[in-house]
């Protein structure tokens, strides 16, 4: 019931900061989704976001009317990936349950080894070190995995390693991602989803993208190009990650966001 109260939450706050209904935390809304525009990095094989304007003035009629038509590949931008995205007869974005996008984060830091290494990849003594400093990564968390990489948003240059496109752009790509390892630690977990702020849970360079291979096998989604991460504690906040509700589909625009409770 909790889950279904934070997405009505969602539609009654107007403002950060609004006071919530009775029952909920008092807290502070944080927005990690990028917004989409001629600027929004995609994949480098990818179709990039469009925006068409249909009508943008006054109208005969005495009103003001304002209509766009959008086009996009599914993985751009803050986005989902659903797990039929690498894992065949698995979810598709309309059919990712609800508790997957909603719940308690555990924000796992590698900011400094990131800076260190455009092809960093997390692995299981960082998760190792992440419970203890802060307790055990239980069942049921959302883990996102904190690279600091959204500040380059959106020089496609030092976010993506090239501004390349085609097959040349992606044998260019580096950035930041979660090993193998790391993965297969998490789906043991029964983590509900799986966020990081690049353009893949897979770092640039991989041929094999095993990353999402073997969290995609057992229904686990991913968030990828989330923002703000920097802005959220390591435990204590809640995401909801709601997508576009694209029926087959294999991913779709984000809206995510974290609720961090004020202390009470």
């Amino acid at each position: 019931m909790r889950h279904f109260t934070l997405i009505l939450l969602l539609a009654i706050l107007a403002c950060r900061n609004a006071s919530p209904p009775g029952g909920l935390p008092a807290g502070t809304w944080i927005d990690l989704s990028h917004d989409f525009s001629a600027e929004t990095i995609y994949w480098p094989t990818a179709r990039p976001f469009t925006l068409e304007v249909v009508s943008a003035q006054q109208t005969p009629g005495g009103y003001y009317y304002a209509a766009n038509n959008i086009c996009a590949a599914e993985h751009g931008g803050t986005h989902l990936d659903a797990p039929v995205h690498f894992a065949e007869g698995r979810a598709t974005t309309d059919r990712v349950p609800l508790e997957r996008l909603i719940g308690e984060a555990a924000v796992v830091d590698v900011s400094e080894e990131a800076a260190r290494d455009r092809d960093y990849r997390l692995g299981v003594p960082a998760l190792e070190a992440w419970e203890t400093a802060h307790g055990r990564i239980g069942e049921g968390t959302i883990v996102l995995v904190r690279t600091d990489w959204s500040k380059f948003w959106p020089d496609k240059e030092r976010y993506l390693g090239t501004t390349k496109t085609g097959n040349e752009g992606v044998a260019n790509l580096h950035f930041p991602g979660i090993d193998s390892t790391a993965a297969a630690w998490l789906a043991k977990r029964n983590v509900k989803a799986v966020g990081i702020d690049t353009p893949s849970i897979d770092y640039g360079q991989s041929q094999d993208f095993m990353t999402h291979r073997i969290l995609f096998a057992e229904n686990i989604p991913a968030f990828e190009n989330v923002a703000s991460l920097a802005k959220l504690p390591a435990t204590g906040s809640t995401i909801v990650a709601l997508p576009m509700k694209i029926k087959n589909g294999s991913g779709g625009p984000l809206r995510i966001v974290a609720l961090i409770p004020h202390p009470s």
